[in-house]
């Protein structure tokens, strides 16, 4: 991009700044270059710089996404980094106006998250555990694995990077550093806590390049030394093929919401669960509301005085005493 000593401050803001992981910012790139493909053609009097652009340069953009089948949620995420960046460039003098401000992006309606049933997350479980008897490493670590994303509700990108040095803590807490280097205390169970014990114990030297000691949890012979996210999810899609539950519908992330749906199904705050998934913002953490709505259902159904028949009346009023 012809404009790159701003995308270059831009960038620097983001990782500086507000903290942003490696892969938001690759998210952002993508983004932005995507942009300026569309400037090339719109606009080859901007000559690629993507600072000039304009409101209806934006506008064309996003027409552009949407008749080439992009979904309205890809969409609206795009013209939010263009909001970033034009935002950054107003607020550092670097330009006048925001062009991007006042254009609204495409309806998106919040759809609830894939889930896996309680069964189903038992069934897996039941796999891995079952394959972990074994003893190699590939097994010791998908349990460890997969008993660490149900009992703590990680991210992948946060399990795959966790240092070893965790593993010298209390077994019963991990201090995980989630979205924008923030740290977060989450508790570990005890199957969870056992699993990782004993892929530290047996598995993990497997992983270990020639021998060599890793920072990492789960070292891999990749560029960034630790397991990748698609290594993670193909381990779990084989682990469900295994136990019977459909692959297609199972990922880390799937792992992570019924993290959040089975603590709320059963009882748990939504400020305690906001806390434990590492939400900045309690309206992220309210996608999960429905269960709460089925749960508060239930409860009155099977609570309240006037479904009990306690109260007795015509229309079902209490009568006065």
């Amino acid at each position: 991009m012809n404009d790159g000593p701003f995308l270059d401050l831009f960038f620097e803001m983001l990782r500086s700044e507000r903290g942003a992981a490696a892969n938001t910012l690759d998210a952002y790139r993508r983004d932005l270059a995507e942009f300026q493909r569309s400037i090339d053609h719109h606009r080859p009097d901007l000559r690629s710089n993507i600072a000039l652009a304009d409101d209806v340069d934006i506008r064309a953009f996003l027409a552009d996404l949407l008749d080439s089948g992009q979904s309205a949620r890809s969409a609206a995420r795009k013209l939010s980094a263009l909001k970033q960046y034009f935002l950054f460039l107003q607020q550092d003098g670097l330009r006048k106006h925001n062009p991007a401000r006042h254009i609204d992006g495409p309806k998106t309606g919040k759809p609830l998250p894939k889930l896996v049933s309680e069964d189903q997350v038992g069934k897996l479980l039941t796999q891995a555990q079952q394959d972990a008897e074994s003893g190699t490493p590939t097994t010791l670590r998908t349990l460890a694995l997969v008993e660490m994303l149900y009992a703590t509700g990680m991210r992948a990108s946060e399990l795959v990077s966790l240092p070893v040095a965790v593993a010298a803590r209390d077994a019963r807490f991990l201090v995980v550093r989630g979205k924008g280097n923030k740290e977060r205390m989450i508790p570990v169970g005890e199957p969870a806590q056992q699993a990782m014990t004993r892929y530290l114990e047996q598995g993990r030297v497997g992983f270990l390049p020639l021998g060599k000691e890793s920072v990492f949890l789960f070292p891999e012979s990749t560029k960034t030394g630790h397991l990748s996210r698609q290594k993670l999810g193909t381990t779990l899609k084989v682990l469900a093929g295994k136990a019977g539950v459909d692959p297609a519908i199972l990922s880390p992330h799937v792992l992570r919401h019924a993290f959040a749906s089975h603590l709320l199904a059963h009882g748990a705050d939504l400020r305690a669960v906001q806390t434990l998934l590492g939400h900045a913002d309690i309206s992220t953490t309210q996608i999960y509301t429905h269960i709460l709505d089925e749960r508060l259902r239930a409860i009155v159904g099977a609570a309240h005085p006037l479904n009990l028949g306690l109260l007795s009346g015509s229309n079902g009023l209490a009568q006065p005493i």
